[in-house]
């Protein structure tokens, strides 16, 4: 009983190798940030996120700014994380967010970091991954960012959940330094060329409130049908 008193405190990855090296998962509450540059593989981890949680019955939101609705039901079968079921019940709502023809003024953009806020209070959902946040920033100054930050932070403090991904190439080097410290939890992910193939490397920077210490590193690499497949230590140093 109390093993199951101390998950329902944390958001699991439905991964039972990824949430070793989290400490077991995420604690709930927790501002997450998951950074890196394009094809690290952040929207996939967030995919793995949002499984393990509807696997725990947690209702989550995600916004996402590459796909449409059925594009990402259909990328996450693909990843053997069927989540329609959810879906279909409700517990997982998906909110594109799509600019790409659309001629938006600098004007218009600066106000989308408020308008994505103030959605945020309506939805009922307590888990909220956004992915990516760096085209909600792209016109916005620092001031924005960090404000828009703090209301995310207010939200944690409601016991929320919230998730966003991020490119680094998009930020000045001491804003990231700002972004991060502002998070709970700190996630990096990079690229390593293991022989004939490149893997996806993630770092486990920082979570705060982990159940147990956390592991620093992990590698995988992203199999159509399978999912995310773990790289042993061994192989990942070839």
């Amino acid at each position: 009983m109390a093993q199951e008193d101390e998950k329902k405190g944390i958001l699991s990855s439905g991964n039972d190798e990824i949430d070793k090296k989290l400490g077991e998962g995420i604690p709930l509450g927790s501002l997450v940030l998951i950074e890196g540059e394009n094809d690290t593989g952040k929207s996939v981890l967030c995919q793995q996120m949002t499984y393990g949680g509807l696997n725990q019955l947690h209702k989550i939101a995600y916004y996402t700014t590459e796909n449409t609705i059925k594009s990402m039901l259909g990328q996450m079968e693909s990843l053997s994380l069927d989540i329609s079921d959810f879906y279909s019940w409700g517990y997982f709502r998906i909110f594109p967010v799509h600019l790409e023809g659309v001629e938006w003024t600098s004007d218009q953009m600066k106000g989308t970091l408020h308008l994505l806020a103030t959605h945020l209070k309506s939805i009922r959902e307590r888990v909220i991954i956004i992915d990516s946040l760096t085209m909600f920033t792209t016109y916005s100054g620092e001031d924005g960012i960090f404000e828009f930050l703090t209301k995310l932070k207010n939200f944690c403090d409601r016991g929320y959940t919230i998730f966003v991904t991020l490119h680094q190439h998009a930020f000045k080097e001491d804003t990231l330094v700002r972004v991060r410290s502002s998070c709970d939890c700190h996630l990096f992910l990079r690229k390593e060329q293991l022989t004939d193939r490149y893997i996806s490397v993630m770092e486990v920077s920082k979570i705060r409130g982990a159940k147990k210490s956390t592991g620093n590193i992990v590698s995988f690499e992203v199999q159509p049908g399978y999912g995310i497949r773990i790289i042993p230590v061994s192989q990942a140093r070839v």
